[in-house]
């Protein structure tokens, strides 16, 4: 049960970057502000939760690695972000990482 919370806790923290993301635009302003507050929490209750059985070393690389490799995706699939080799390089080394570390706990 830990595992899962930690796999949705670093996909709930896909969510406050694109919150602050949307504070740039006067419009989505408020809205913004809302998700990433909102999804800062939920990821954080997730990641504490994963932690009780999980070492810390272990669940915070998972925990950012699967975040930060949701916010490039995100970034590239939605917002337009540019890409080049040696960005989705970056990426996969990330996803090895997580599995690494996943595979050697």
């Amino acid at each position: 049960m830990a595992w899962l919370a930690l796999v949705f806790a670093g996909l709930f923290e896909i969510g406050w970057p694109i919150g602050l993301k949307m504070t740039g635009d006067p419009k989505t302003r408020l809205t913004g502000v809302v998700v990433a507050v909102m999804f800062m929490l939920i990821s954080g209750g997730l990641l504490w939760y994963a932690q009780r059985q999980i070492p810390i070393r272990t669940a915070y690389a998972i925990w950012t690695g699967i975040g930060a490799a949701g916010t490039f995706i995100v970034g590239v699939l939605v917002y337009g972000d540019p890409t080049s080799f040696l960005r989705y390089l970056g990426l996969a080394l990330i996803i090895a990482g997580v599995a690494t570390l996943k595979l050697a706990h």
